[in-house]
């Protein structure tokens, strides 16, 4: 009985996929094509097309015009660009939510799903991910959580990363959430804003290090 068939809505293969892509079983330069997905799923390509344009629009996957979907290959510019804004959104948010004092319900349960997955010293990137989406989610300013939302397909892309090739655990992830927690828990807006930043420049410069250990450096150019 294939998956279609079977009742299941295009929201469960995106989900699949999503899963995928942060695992890196679809890795990095993959091309996912509609076709590819149908068979995968046993679905229909336009339900397959559904699942894939949600990738593209959240930036899990990229699109160019007459061409099929492919898992973006970030490079060191866009990593460092990435996390420098990311850093900037994410610890004005705790800030505004030490301010108040209060932690989202959402983002205590992904922290309490992360504890149990360091535990076990298991697969950790979609409870990190969680968390850091409904702390923003979760601060009172819309259009920050939207400028967040612009940026979390391809720091998803990143985290995938961290956790593919072991660059911190679970465990290591749990204790600077708690950090932050506690700063927010304690009203202290500086201290979380900091503890934000640091975790996540500690997370890119391990993902700069990784990258330029697998990369040819670029070659200078010089001109007589």
């Amino acid at each position: 009985m294939s998956i279609e068939s079977a009742g299941v809505l295009p929201d469960s293969i995106y989900e699949s996929l999503r899963a995928s892509i942060l695992d890196q079983r679809d890795a990095p330069g993959m091309t996912v094509t509609e076709s590819a997905v149908a068979v995968r799923y046993g679905v229909a390509r336009p339900t397959a097309k559904i699942a894939i344009e949600r990738l593209v629009a959240e930036g899990l996957l990229r699109r160019e015009v007459h061409r099929a979907a492919r898992v973006p290959e970030l490079d060191r510019d866009d990593i460092v660009d990435l996390f420098e804004n990311r850093a900037t959104v994410e610890s004005a948010a705790l800030a505004a939510l030490a301010r108040r004092g209060t932690i989202p319900a959402a983002a205590l349960a992904a922290h309490h799903a992360l504890l149990e997955r360091a535990r076990s010293d298991s697969s950790f990137a979609q409870q990190d991910i969680a968390f850091h989406r409904e702390l923003v989610a979760g601060q009172p300013s819309a259009r920050l959580a939207r400028m967040h939302a612009l940026l979390m397909g391809e720091v998803e892309l990143c985290i995938g990363q961290v956790q593919a090739h072991q660059l911190l655990t679970a465990r290591d992830v749990a204790a600077q959430h708690q950090g932050i927690l506690d700063a927010v828990t304690a009203g202290d807006a500086a201290t979380a804003a900091r503890l934000t930043r640091e975790h996540i420049d500690g997370t890119r410069e391990r993902l700069l290090a990784h990258y330029d250990s697998t990369h040819e450096p670029a070659k200078e150019t010089r001109s007589w």
